[in-house]
Parts: C-alpha cells; structure tokens; sequence
C-alpha cells in the first residue's frame, strides 16, 4: 500500500517546461502559426537523427502512416504485412489506403515482426511490409530488409514510439523506403501532436509535401488530389526544443532501465531483452508477467507504481478487423501475439524518475513473488 508520504509513480510523465512554453508563446506571438520557418527548421533537426534522410513534418504519426503509403502508391489490391501486436494506427493506415493487411507473428523477444512468419505470409499481392519497433525497441531490420529486396517489397517502419533507437548503428527509419515518427505528448519526445515522415527518396519526399497541403507546393497550383495534414509552427518550435533535450532524456531512460533489469528478481517477472546490436530506447519497460496478471497489477497499482498493458487486445481481434475476417473464413495464427498480449506489463522508465522511484518499482515488483 502506497504511504501517505508517498505519490503514486505515474506510468508515464509528458514534459512540457518553460522552454517548451516560451517556444510555443514566442510562435503565437510572430503570428506566422502554420507551415513555417519552424516547420521547415524542425524537419531539419530531426534528419540528423536518421542519417540526413529527408523529413517531412505532418501533424500526427497516424497521419505519417497514411500518407506514407499513399506516396507509395499502395492501395486496393494491395497486401501490406503488419504486426497484430501494435497500436490500432499500424493496421488503420493500411485500410484507410484501400490495401489489405495480413498479419505475421512477432518475436517473443523484441516483439517485432517474426522475419520467418514475414516471408511466410507473402503472397502475389504483397506490396509492403510494415515493421513496427515496438516500445523502442528495433525489430530485426537486418533479417526483414534482405527478405524485402528478394520480393521487391517497399519497408514501411512504423517508429512511432523509437525516437534514436538503432540497430547495429543504423538509427531506425532509415532502413526502409520510409520511416515514420509520432509526436504524441507521452512519447520519448514530443510535439504537443505531431508525425514526421523520413525517406532517402527525394522524389517521394515531395509526394509527401504536395499530400499534407492539398496536393500544393505553389498556393492554388493544386498539382495532385492532397489533404490537410500539416504542422503548425507551434507544435514544430516545441518539437524543436524537445529535439535539443531527446538524445539526455534517452540515455536517462536507458539508465532507468538498466537499474530496473539489475534490481527485479521476482521469478515470476521476465525483464525486457535486448537483442544483440540493438538500441533499446524504452518508450516502454515492458515486462512479462507469468500467473495472474491482473492481481500483479492491482497489487503495483495499491503500492502506488502505476502500469498499462499495451496492447491486451492484439489489432486482429478487434472489431473492426475480426468481424471481417470472421465472415470471410479467415483466421490468424499467432500464438506469440496472442502470449504477448496476455502476459505484458509496462512498468514507470520516463526519465522524471528519481532513484527513490526507481527503488519503489523494484521492491514493488519483487513483493509479487512467486505465486501470483
């Protein structure tokens, strides 16, 4: 139970300081508030951390999904290979384009993309797969990129929640056509709201332009069928700051983490893996429960540590894709997904810890036991 000196440990904590504040207020203030120079300069800071790519500023990650794969052309008749074990956005943006999503299972380890499960599913219609480095953790990008340039796939990284994660020194979103970033406030850094798009592709980096302004680089001069999906400069001049601070707040969470992987030792608590090369920048500190999890989190939750499960539902059994599925005969089988989902726990690892707090987690964490 959690002592009347004592705060709950909040899961997650979003930053917003006096920098992020005076930024915001300083933009207000200049009156040019959309698709400016802020814009502009943040795109450019944030192609430092995926090796010079190209950057396009969009106003959500669900949206960089989106207009990611229309630039690619993906669209009716079109498969895209997605995790099931992910947020509902990875799967929403392949529909929203008209293209089918078939589901691979992942591995148990990083809990992205299984590569022997990719290529399983590849059929004729197979346009893209879709990687998702999943709470910062890199999936295995060294095994899926050789199987996509066997089948001429396009790679379509959802790294929505793996700001400066990297695999063998390639920082993600820089290994497929195109990589995607969320700016949502809890997120390793933030926008406020906000995506960015990155590509080598030059070309396709102007595709994305013209389809977050109405399909216009030239006011009125519409050159394609376009929607609203840009940034303001208010969200960009916070993103700017955070980008000055993501590289300390990492190496933070990843102490966080190293000192959670070196003080839990209940038996019935499996710690997060690291796969060899791989930076893990642990948006999330996900954990593996064995026996009851709810009890496990009822009793974290009473000793004030706060912990989420994300996802307990994987995407192919929510409605809007189960129903479908159901009436057409098919079915998926993923029996990683399906443990993943029912056995994870996202423990606190945001960089506002203090060592007291990180104490607590791990005493609260090792009072569970053996029997749960």
């Amino acid at each position: 139970m959690t002592s009347i000196n004592e705060q709950p440990i909040p899961a997650a904590r979003p930053v917003i300081g006096e920098d992020e504040i005076e930024a915001a207020v300083r933009v207000l203030r200049s009156g040019r508030v959309v698709q400016g120079p802020e814009v502009a300069a943040f795109e450019e800071g944030f192609s430092r951390l995926v090796d010079d790519r190209h950057c396009v500023a969009i106003n959500s990650g669900t949206s960089a999904l989106h207009l990611l794969l229309l630039a690619l052309g993906i669209g009716p008749g079109d498969e895209v290979i997605v995790p099931s074990f992910s947020f509902a956005a990875s799967a929403n943006a392949v529909r929203l384009v008209g293209a089918d999503v078939v589901f691979a299972d992942i591995e148990p380890g990083s809990f992205g993309l299984d590569p022997a499960a990719v290529e399983a599913a590849i059929t004729p219609r197979t346009a893209a797969i879709m990687p998702v480095h999943l709470y910062g953790h890199p999936a295995a990008m060294d095994k899926l990129m050789p199987i996509a340039d066997k089948h001429k796939l396009a790679v379509v990284e959802d790294a929505c929640q793996a700001h400066a994660a990297a695999l063998n020194g390639t920082p993600v979103g820089a290994f497929g056509a195109g990589g995607t970033f969320s700016f949502y406030p809890t997120k390793n850094m933030h926008s406020l709201e906000g995506g960015m798009v990155t590509t080598a592709d030059a070309e396709l980096a102007r595709t994305l332009r013209l389809l977050r302004n109405q399909g216009m680089e030239q006011r009125y001069a519409n050159e394609i069928v376009g929607a609203n999906m840009r940034m303001t400069d208010v969200s960009a001049a916070v993103g700017r700051v955070q980008l000055g601070k993501v590289e300390a707040w990492t190496e933070q969470r990843r102490a966080n983490a190293a000192y959670l992987d070196a003080h839990i030792t209940a038996p019935a608590v499996t710690t997060p893996p690291v796969a060899e090369g791989a930076r893990h920048v642990y948006h999330q500190y996900t954990v593996r429960i064995s026996g009851d999890r709810d009890a496990a989190m009822a009793k974290l939750t009473e000793a004030g540590i706060g912990n989420a499960v994300y996802y307990p539902t994987p995407i192919h059994r929510l409605k809007p894709y189960w129903e479908p599925d159901q009436k057409a005969g098919r079915t998926w089988d993923l029996p990683e997904t399906e443990r993943a989902a029912a056995e994870v726990v996202s423990l606190p690892v945001h960089p506002s810890l203090t060592e007291g707090d990180l104490q607590r987690i791990a005493a609260a964490v090792n009072s569970l036991g053996e029997n749960l």
